[in-house]
């Protein structure tokens, strides 16, 4: 490509532009604030808005078809800091030793963490891990990959919620009426619309992907609401590992979404329906996306951060937690070791399978789920009980459940849930003339596709089973594969796993009469 950019409907000198942008940058620089926090200017704002179906909203490019914002420290993994796990009783001197051959030194005790962060001089962090994975008294070595939600949103266009007929939940709920306040589930997510609150952030300048610069906002109230058909009194121990508070607000819509399907509010005559609408919701924030970043939050989400989340709710109280995220990379020994000491708690963990069909690295989060009794990974199918299009095959696919597929059926094919709206969290998509704060006061039910949708339809059916009597996070497993509807060739395969969740055939018999 030659040097030249359009600017205005005509050709300059990219090194003319790049001079101004220098000036302009110099500017911006200077007036970059400390990173500040966020505070609470308010905690009761009037109730969220809910604007209903959004049938006549702009098409949208789904979410995984737009990276994440590329800035340094921000890309799949970070630059200065690995996550090691040094064996049991290998002595301070021996690991300062260790961490001395690759230039590197502890990093801050963090909680309901088994590992070490350990901060990096130089190098590629990839290397650096193989060097130390060498060593005998090293258990475990990995770069800091951030993990990603796995769905997308795209036209923002409605239909009925076809999931639950696909999976025969009319004839579940007439066995169980969506479990009980007993049962906490936990989503590890981008945060969820749980409660109302007004918020000062600093909104810093920054550049999209594509190049276009937007200025700093400076200081901003930002206005939050609970989602109206999730409730505001469900909520339990909630926990920002992004913001290091209490207050995991969701910047993006992912993790409401997800916590929809789960346990929307249901029979309540308005909006839709969830899986297990009577548990309470633990909102554990582990993933950051644009506004965190805009917003400079101190934390990203990485796999010491999502490693944390699932020990922080093991340890409050979740009986299921479900992870409708995932990255590619390299492997994720503390998620894993995490996922593990969840399961060996009395945790069931349902994992997406992840949405890149075409994919050649497995899935990183869901790829050791044949390994523990008590995990599941999910995969997705479409509006005709197909595999969906994006829905990633793979020896650790256990199970399938609905996940949409806009390839085959349109946004009608697609999963919907109230989520926020996205015409006033999404103002960095368009021109910078239109780049304004977001709302996070305001909802809309859109249609979603992505394993991230299919998978808390498993962690719903799991709460369900827990309130059935079924405590064994193992027994939830076995009982979910040996009642699923087998797909495709008989028997397992790498597209359908052992078969899609069948709610009504594993919840019979199993302790709890109409």
């Amino acid at each position: 490509m030659r040097p030249y950019v359009r600017v205005s409907g005509h050709v300059a000198p990219l090194a003319l532009l790049l001079a101004a942008l220098v000036g302009w940058l110099s500017t911006i620089t200077a007036q970059q604030p400390e990173r500040a926090g966020r505070q609470i200017v308010s905690d009761l704002t009037g109730p969220g808005i809910d604007r209903g179906l959004r049938d006549a909203d702009r098409p949208r490019l789904a979410r995984e078809q737009r990276r994440w914002v590329q800035t340094a420290g921000r890309s799949d993994y970070l630059s200065d800091s690995l996550i090691v796990r040094f064996r049991p009783g290998t002595s301070t001197a021996l690991q300062q030793a260790m961490m001395a051959l690759v230039s590197g030194t502890a990093g801050p005790v963090l909680s309901y963490a088994d590992f070490q962060i350990v901060s990096l001089a130089g190098g590629d962090p990839e290397a650096v891990a193989q060097r130390l994975r060498a060593q005998p008294d090293v258990e475990y070595a990995q770069p800091r990959y951030r993990a990603r939600p796995m769905f997308a949103p795209n036209d923002p266009l409605y239909s009925l919620q076809w999931n639950y007929p696909q999976i025969g939940m009319d004839r579940a709920w007439d066995i169980n009426r969506g479990a009980s306040s007993n049962v906490i589930v936990a989503i590890l997510d981008t945060g969820v619309a749980f409660r109302s609150a007004v918020l000062r952030y600093n909104a810093i300048a920054w550049q999209r992907e594509d190049g276009v610069m937007f200025p700093a906002l400076g200081p901003v109230d930002i206005p939050f609401a609970a989602a109206p058909d999730l409730g505001a009194d469900r909520f339990v121990s909630p926990r920002d590992f992004i913001w290091d508070d209490q207050l995991p607000f969701d910047l993006a819509g992912h993790g409401t979404h997800v916590a929809g399907t789960v346990g929307q509010l249901t029979n309540n005559g308005a909006g839709g329906a969830g899986m297990a609408f009577n548990v309470r919701l633990m909102p554990v924030k582990v993933i950051d996306t644009e506004w965190d970043f805009i917003f400079n939050s101190p934390f990203v989400g990485t796999d010491d951060t999502v490693s944390r989340g699932i020990r922080y709710a093991t340890d409050n109280g979740a009986k299921v937690i479900n992870m409708s995220i995932g990255r590619d990379g390299g492997p994720a020994p503390a998620v894993q070791s995490a996922i593990t000491y969840a399961v060996s708690h009395g945790v069931f963990v349902a994992v997406a399978g992840g949405n890149d069909f075409d994919g050649t690295a497995p899935e990183r989060y869901a790829e050791f789920a044949p390994q523990i009794d008590g995990m599941v990974a999910v995969g997705a199918t479409g509006r005709d009980r197909l595999r969906a299009s994006y829905s990633r095959p793979g020896s650790f696919i256990e199970l399938v459940a609905p996940g949409g597929d806009f390839d085959r059926g349109g946004a009608a094919a697609g999963v919907i849930q109230q989520t926020l709206d996205l015409d006033l969290v999404e103002t960095f998509t368009g021109p910078v003339s239109r780049y304004r704060a977001p709302r996070f006061d305001v909802f809309a039910y859109y249609p979603f596709e992505g394993t991230s949708m299919s998978t808390p339809h498993v962690s719903g059916l799991a709460a369900m089973l827990l309130d059935q009597g079924v405590t064994s996070p193992g027994a939830i497993e076995a009982i979910l594969k040996q009642t699923a509807t087998d797909l495709g060739p008989a028997g397992r395969d790498n597209e359908y796993g052992y078969g899609l969740i069948n709610p009504r055939a594993a919840l019979r018999g199993m302790g709890l009469a109409k």
